[in-house]
């Protein structure tokens, strides 16, 4: 099997159950909290590992009781976690989610030390960086830590031929052209594909559209997910629907991660990418009728039986 580096955040989300989403002005009785482990990196490598792959976490977090309780989950389930940074003057980082009965969130941030994994920190281990780079054959990334780290990564990565995935979230509108050039798979929704592109995704073809212009910035396959209604592959030699399986979501918080994670795994398995694209629909199906970003993730066996 194929190695997987993920680099990106850690974060501890504070989840909050509510009735709906409040508008701005508006106060709302929440129903529960809770803290769970997250991060759309540490989501990633955490899931990667539980489905059995061989993954190693690159990122950062605080010295502090969240950071020591990140890192212990991703080793519970293989994670080599030897290359997260402990800080001792940032505190790790940290997401307020507020889900509502329907099952769809909104997301606050606060970046603590994924905001300073920067590249004079890692570039300080650049040796080591290399040879994680070296002796990995997927590099998973997302852009919770600073742009020009991912960037960094990203030239590196390119220059040992190594397969890039990005899942570009939370997307911003200001990306460099440059930075697309060599990234082998993206995998936006439909809200990230409009916001990359400044085009309109409001219908199947509005995001082949905005998809194909990814592809003129240097995206070598850009996969748009759909949530219930699907996802789409988009390349220079064609467009292909995948029709997502129909269940009842009840958070919707990691199932973006799961997917990446899943697909990821798949390919380092020797699957093409549409049946990787099949797989990390299963997995993510499984964790939108699950509460909690890592907590949701299902295993192996849990997915085999579903796609049955």
């Amino acid at each position: 099997m194929k190695k997987i580096l993920v680099v990106g955040s850690l974060n501890m989300d504070c989840v909050i159950e509510t009735p709906h989403i409040p508008r701005a002005g508006e106060t709302i009785s929440g129903r529960n909290v809770v803290f769970t482990p997250g991060g759309k990196g540490a989501n990633q490598a955490y899931a990667i590992g539980k489905l059995g792959g061989s993954v190693k976490m690159l990122g950062a977090v605080g010295k502090d009781s969240f950071g020591q309780t990140l890192k212990n989950n991703l080793a519970n389930v293989g994670v080599d976690v030897s290359e997260i940074s402990v800080l001792e003057h940032e505190p790790t980082g940290q997401a307020f989610i507020s889900i509502d009965d329907e099952g769809e969130n909104s997301i606050i941030i606060i970046p603590g030390a994924n905001g300073a994994l920067t590249p004079e920190l890692i570039g300080k281990k650049e040796e080591s960086l290399k040879k994680n780079i070296e002796n990995s054959d997927i590099i998973v990334m997302q852009l919770e830590i600073p742009l020009e780290t991912v960037t960094y990564v990203k030239e590196l990565a390119a220059s040992f031929q190594k397969t890039i995935i990005v899942d570009p979230a939370p997307a911003v509108t200001d990306i460099p052209d440059s930075f697309w050039n060599g990234i082998d798979y993206i995998k936006p929704n439909e809200t990230e594909l409009s916001i990359l592109t400044g085009k309109p995704t409001g219908t199947r073809e509005e995001i082949i559209e905005g998809a194909k212009s990814m592809l003129h910035k240097g995206v070598r396959n850009v996969i748009a997910t759909m949530g219930g209604k699907g996802c789409l592959l988009v390349n220079k030699d064609s467009t292909q629907f995948f029709e997502s399986r129909s269940v009842k979501a009840i958070d919707t918080t990691a199932a973006g991660d799961c997917f990446t994670a899943a697909f990821a795994l798949a390919l380092a398995e020797g699957k093409s990418c549409q049946k990787a694209i099949a797989f990390g629909q299963e997995a993510s199906a499984i964790a939108v009728t699950r509460k909690g970003a890592q907590a949701s993730i299902p295993n192996r066996q849990e997915i085999t039986e579903t796609s049955c």
